[in-house]
């Protein structure tokens, strides 16, 4: 009765964040006009929250509590989180449940190939949270969901945006031999903010995770992102940018962090639109066959918007 009381009388963030609730509270900053986007609530947003519910479906839109909710689900695009809501990680930008994850559910690939099935999608994104309680990480998990969906929703092409497998020898290689269209892994900042923004992995281990996938498929996209607004210097940037062209990643992502809760890292400051511009030009003469920087980018806003492009510029490119 007493851990039930306990339990009551925490806040939302304690019961999702409890490794941060005696970091001290920082400031959230006013957010700029070109930051503020319309509450969601349209007839198809709702159509899509209830398949979403009905389905028993777990979203990293709602989870990480992504600003383009709203504009995503009002278009039928979800990206759907496998092997539970809670992570095993404890990153200080993220907004998912962190703790003890539950035990992988052995019919959620083949629940998430049928839901894929029934929403009639043309590109899927799947996610999911790291689980370092598993030996493999998941991976073999994570391959099954991409084969189910190959299996019910042929049409459908798939992305994926995997955790980093950090000592889970042969994780990679098992989620680059489920070929998926898009292989993403985002590194998230740049390598001096990782010990305080994301303290569990390691640069340039996820880079490494990058370079193996074209390493052993060279046909994989391959994608990645960060977020600015922490503290990193435009120079920064610019090298992880040089970092992930040695990789061979195809298509750069770059957004604005925002700030879940006062626990999470503070922002340090808003990137205004000119300088997402600015990073947007200097990543396509680096030679990136896509780019996407503004305020409000996330990996998968657009995701199948972008793949088209994306082929189209490989094809533009290469020829094949």
């Amino acid at each position: 009765m007493v851990t039930l009381i306990d339990t009551l009388t925490r806040s939302p963030a304690e019961l999702r964040h409890p490794e941060k609730q005696n970091r001290p509270e920082t400031a959230v900053l006013r957010k700029p006009d070109w930051l503020r986007v319309k509450a969601p609530g349209s007839g198809q947003y709702n159509a899509t929250k209830e398949i979403v519910r009905s389905k028993g479906l777990v979203t990293v839109c709602e989870e990480a509590a992504c600003p383009n909710i709203g504009e995503c689900w009002s278009q039928k695009h979800a990206t759907l989180m496998i092997m539970g809501d809670t992570c095993t990680r404890a990153c200080a930008f993220c907004n998912v449940k962190t703790g003890l994850p539950q035990a992988l559910d052995p019919e959620e690939p083949a629940k998430v190939g049928l839901a894929v099935a029934q929403l009639g999608l043309n590109h899927v994104v799947i996610t999911s949270v790291d689980r370092d309680d598993v030996a493999d990480g998941g991976a073999a998990h994570f391959a099954e969901v991409v084969r189910q969906i190959r299996l019910q929703a042929p049409l459908t092409t798939i992305e994926i945006l995997t955790p980093d497998f950090l000592r889970k020898d042969g994780a990679a290689e098992v989620m680059i031999d489920a070929r998926p269209d898009v292989f993403n892994h985002n590194l998230e900042t740049v390598p001096r903010l990782y010990l305080k923004i994301r303290p569990g992995a390691r640069y340039f281990h996820s880079l490494r995770l990058l370079q193996q996938v074209k390493e052993r498929d060279p046909n994989q996209f391959t994608k990645s992102g960060i977020m600015v607004g922490l503290g990193e210097t435009k120079e920064e940037v610019m090298q992880v940018m040089d970092d992930m062209r040695s990789a061979g990643v195809d298509f750069i992502t770059i957004g604005q962090y925002l700030q879940p809760t006062r626990k999470h890292a503070a922002i340090d400051r808003f990137v205004t639109p000119e300088e997402f511009k600015a990073y947007e030009a200097i990543a396509r003469a680096k030679g990136f066959l896509m780019v996407s920087a503004s305020p409000l980018t996330r990996s998968s806003h657009h995701a199948g918007d972008d793949f088209a492009r994306l082929k189209a510029a490989r094809l533009a490119q290469t020829g094949r």
